[in-house]
Formats: structure tokens, sequence, C-alpha cells
């Protein structure tokens, strides 16, 4: 197995997953996580330098610029830093403030040097052929008092969909990853307890986690097609951090500090 790179996928991307509720319901959990979450790290208005590894097409890197922070935006695949950069060099820069772009996978990064207060990298170690050594990485990307934003593709939400589906076979055959190079379905869904053992060997305390989507893939039709979107996203809001919901995330969002 080796890594996967978006190349050539930018457009279907943004059609399957930020055309719709997905891309919605995802941003709202991960921007409300970070609004709350990066007041650890400094006061109200302290600017951060953040690096966004495996930025895609930029949703968050946008959100982090128009709150005055410095944004380094990295990612392995050309037109997705393409469709990134088109969305990101439309912002006013306030004075001090910077954007840079990188054409560089994460394993990569760590080589420049740099050291940044946050580092955001979601949805990225599911497409590694290596996931566990990604997260060494990210800890050698953060400052003594940096912090990690992962969001990774959750297996047990998978298994679960399936389960709803009655697709046994598929999952006696262990047949979870995504088939053909249009598949949005990760080559290595991922077991949240072996990437807890990870985040722990990579020398970090899992301080918070959040559920990505708890409900919204496992509601059926007609009831997905007719719900209010804004209701959607208000309960998926609501429910993301319930005990009983959280971990049926399509992905998990979790806030990692240097132990």
């Amino acid at each position: 197995m080796s890594d996967r790179y978006f190349d050539q996928l930018g457009t279907h991307f943004a059609r399957k997953i930020y055309a719709g509720p997905k891309g919605a319901i995802r941003l709202a959990v991960l921007t409300r996580d970070l609004q709350e979450w990066l007041a650890e790290l400094a006061p109200e208005g302290h600017r951060l330098r953040v690096l966004d590894a495996g930025a895609g097409l930029g949703h968050i890197s946008e959100w982090l610029l128009q709150r005055g922070h410095s944004v380094t935006v990295s990612d392995p695949a050309e037109e997705m830093l393409h469709a990134a950069r088109e969305r990101l060099e439309t912002q006013p820069l306030q004075p001090g403030q910077s954007l840079e772009f990188l054409q560089l996978p994460l394993q990569q990064l760590p080589a420049r040097g740099e050291r940044y207060d946050l580092v955001i990298c979601h949805a990225v170690l599911e497409w590694l052929a290596d996931p566990a050594t990604a997260l060494l990485c990210l800890r050698q990307l953060i400052n003594d008092a940096g912090a990690v934003s992962l969001a990774f593709y959750n297996r047990d939400a998978l298994i679960y969909k399936n389960l709803i589906k009655g697709q046994f076979r598929k999952l006696q055959r262990n047949q979870l990853a995504g088939e053909g190079k249009r598949s949005l379905t990760p080559q290595q869904p991922l077991d949240p307890r072996e990437v807890y053992v990870w985040i722990a060997a990579a020398g970090f305390d899992c301080r918070q986690q959040t559920g990505v989507r708890v409900f919204h893939d496992y509601m059926h039709e007609p009831f997905k097609a007719e719900a209010d979107a804004q209701q959607v996203i208000e309960q998926e809001l609501l429910y993301s951090r319930h005990p009983a919901y959280r971990h049926l995330g399509r992905y998990l969002h979790c806030w990692l500090r240097a132990d």
C-alpha cells in the first residue's frame, strides 16, 4: 500500500463532500470545536502560526485566515493546492499576517525545521500507508506549547453503516477499504483504539474528542432528503459530544497537546 493523493479528484471531491450537507456538517463541527479549543493556546486576538497539513480545498485555512492567524497551506496534490490557492488568495491579510503554500506530503514537512503553534491534520491519516509514523511527524511540527487538531476516518462508523445496510458478506470479507480511483472511502479506515495507541506513542495527550456526522450518514430516505439542513446541523452539533453518540461519527476530531 502506498499513500494516496487527490490529484485529478478536486472537482469530484468538492461535489461529493462540500456541495451538500456532509461538508456543511463537517465544517460546522470542526470550526465550533476549534473556536473553543483555540482559547487554550492564546488569549483572544493573539495570532497563531498555523500549518494546515493536507489542506485539501482550504476551507479550514480560510476560517483561520479570517480570524487573523498566519497560515501555511500544504497538500501533496497539485490540483488540490491550486484550488486552495484560488480560494485563499482572495482573502485580505492584516498587517503582519502571512499566507504560504507548499506542495509537500506530511512526511516531508518536519525536514523544513519549522515549528507551529497549531497544526491542522484533517482526513489525512486514513489515506497514508503508515499513519502511525505520520503522527510522529505531527509531533515534530509543533512547538512545546502547541497543539494538533486531528480528524480521522472512523472504521467503527463504517462497520456500523454496513451492519445497518445488511452488508454482512462485505464485513465478513473485511472489504471496508474504498475501491477504485474515484472512491472517497479511504484506503485504510482507522480503528480508533489503534489511533489512540499511536497518539500516546507519539507523545500526545488527547484532551478533547468529538464526532463528525454522528447520525446524518445513518438517516434513511426520505427522511434525510426532507430534513431541514439547519436543524440537522444544530442536532449534529448537539450530539457530537454526547458520550453515547460521539463515537459513531464518520470522523473523530481530537485535540492533541504535547504530553
